[in-house]
């Protein structure tokens, strides 16, 4: 011990001299930045790199994305492409009846529209009632507890194509499900052929790959309520079903909104596990928003970069306004409590 105490003493003396050079050559922007902002204009220069990052990252997409949806033509540079205004929204929202997409100029992008809300409606409810439950089973005392979490983690840690190509090659019609429904004596099953089966597939193998973070996000906030509570509702002989609804599903309720907010965001943007598993397919009825901007903006032999820069746009616009009223009913609640 007293020989690696008297090493490390020899390192830090012998680190002592470059050390108060390096911070001599640091100070000098930082008190010249100091004398030029004051002393709360420091935060400002920490800040900055973050800042500069998200500007190039983040900032500087959207504004090219916007420059984009004022453009039409197939060109790719924008100084060669022609500014058309808002005739790429207008070409958007060009529909006599909005519920029956055939009636638009764009039909397929409210094919996509309407597909997008059914499966995020139902994908969302599903993913936040399995994952829920998931985390109250694994947050009790089970045997092997760490390896069943494993278990269901394990897909969030797949690639989302390694994810369409697993189960592409157990739902297709000779594959394994096929097969195991045969042995039992039934009729095989079109999974990926017939419209219904391929979109509860989408909306099933979407959960199977996302579930599993949202139940840690749940299972944490589980062991976050304190244990007391629930042997003061043991004392008093409360049912378990008003104990879950009385104490666990409240304190609960912020890790519910958070999960709510990131699995809203993306099912909007579920693209590459349903894009591998289908392709879109049978006909448009897996098409999704995202697709869509994708097909029409590089894949498409008519490809339309300003539309697709309108398309994703808005539905960037749905997402904030989405998220901006859950967080506000989320604060309306919070007030509410502290009342």
């Amino acid at each position: 011990m007293a020989g690696t105490s008297s090493l490390a003493s020899a390192v830090g003396t012998a680190l002592a001299v470059p050390f108060s050079w390096l911070a001599r050559i640091i100070d000098v922007p930082l008190r010249a930045w100091q004398r030029l902002t004051g002393y709360n204009g420091m935060a400002v220069f920490f800040l900055a790199p973050n800042m500069l990052i998200f500007g190039i990252f983040v900032l500087f997409p959207l504004v090219i994305n916007f420059a984009y949806s004022m453009t039409g033509g197939g060109a790719l540079f924008l100084s060669d492409r022609t500014y058309v205004g808002a005739e790429q929204y207008q070409r958007l929202f060009d529909c006599s009846n909005y519920l029956d997409p055939r009636s638009c100029t764009e039909d397929m992008f409210w094919t996509a529209v309407r597909n997008t809300t059914i499966f995020v409606v139902l994908q969302v409810a599903l993913m936040i009632g399995v994952a829920l439950i998931t985390a109250l089973v694994l947050n009790r005392d089970l045997r092997a507890r760490s390896f069943w979490r494993a278990v269901f983690f394990f897909p969030v840690l797949l690639s989302p194509v390694v994810v369409g190509l697993i189960w592409r090659w157990i739902l297709q019609r000779q594959g394994l499900l096929n097969y195991m429904i045969f042995e039992l004596g039934f009729d095989p099953v079109n999974w990926l052929v017939e419209r219904n089966w391929a979109f509860a597939a989408a909306i099933g193998v979407s959960v199977w790959a996302h579930v599993g973070f949202y139940a840690l996000i749940l299972l944490a906030g589980l062991q976050a309520i304190p244990k007391d509570l629930y042997e003061a509702a043991e004392m008093d002989g409360t049912r378990p079903a008003r104990v879950f609804w009385r104490i666990t599903l409240p304190l609960l309720a912020p890790n519910l909104l958070v999960v709510l907010v990131l699995t809203l965001i993306r099912s909007v943007q579920i693209f590459d596990e349903v894009y591998v598993l289908t392709g879109g397919g049978p006909g448009t009825s897996t098409l999704f928003l995202t697709q869509y901007i994708y097909e029409i903006g590089f894949a498409s032999l008519l490809r339309n970069p300003g539309l697709a820069a309108a398309a994703s746009i808005l539905m960037g616009t749905v997402l904030v306004v989405l998220t901006l009223l859950q967080l506000g009913l989320a604060r309306r609640n919070e007030t509410k409590d502290k009342r």
